[in-house]
C-alpha cells in the first residue's frame, strides 16, 4: 500500500461546477493536475510498478464541514488517475478502480489523500 497526497482539485474539475468554464481554463488544470499527480507517483521511487490492478481510496480533507457529492469528487479526480498511469503505476488508468470516497476536515490543511492498494487480479 503506497500513499500519496495532493492538493484538492481545482473546482473547474468538478463536473457540476465546471459548467459555464471556458475550455481552455479547463484544459489548463487538467493538465497541471495530471502532471502533479504523476510527478507524486514517481517520487514514490521503484516500487515494483507496474502493478497489475489498483484499488484507489480516497480521503478528501476540507476546511469547511458540509454536504460533498461523492460522484463528484471521483470524477473530479480523473486528471490525477490519469497522471498515476502516466507515471506508469499501472499501464492504463481502466486498471484503477476507485472506491468511494471519505471527506473529513482539516482547516489548516485541506488535500486529498491516495492510498494506491496493489491486486494481482
Amino acid at each position: 500500500m503506497l500513499k500519496l497526497v495532493l492538493p484538492l482539485p481545482p473546482k473547474v474539475l468538478q463536473p457540476n461546477r465546471a459548467r459555464g468554464t471556458h475550455w481552455g481554463t479547463r484544459s489548463r488544470a487538467v493538465k497541471k493536475y495530471r502532471s502533479d499527480a504523476g510527478l507524486a507517483a514517481k517520487a514514490l521511487g521503484d516500487c515494483g510498478f507496474p502493478w497489475p490492478r489498483v484499488k484507489v481510496f480516497l480521503a478528501f480533507y476540507f476546511a469547511e464541514n458540509r454536504k460533498r457529492d461523492q460522484d463528484n469528487f471521483i470524477a473530479a479526480m480523473k486528471s490525477a488517475f490519469d497522471g498515476l498511469a502516466d507515471a506508469g503505476v499501472v499501464e492504463n488508468d481502466t486498471d484503477l478502480t476507485p472506491m468511494p470516497p471519505k471527506f473529513f476536515v482539516d482547516k489548516n490543511d485541506p488535500r486529498v489523500e491516495l492510498m494506491l492498494v496493489r491486486c494481482d487480479r
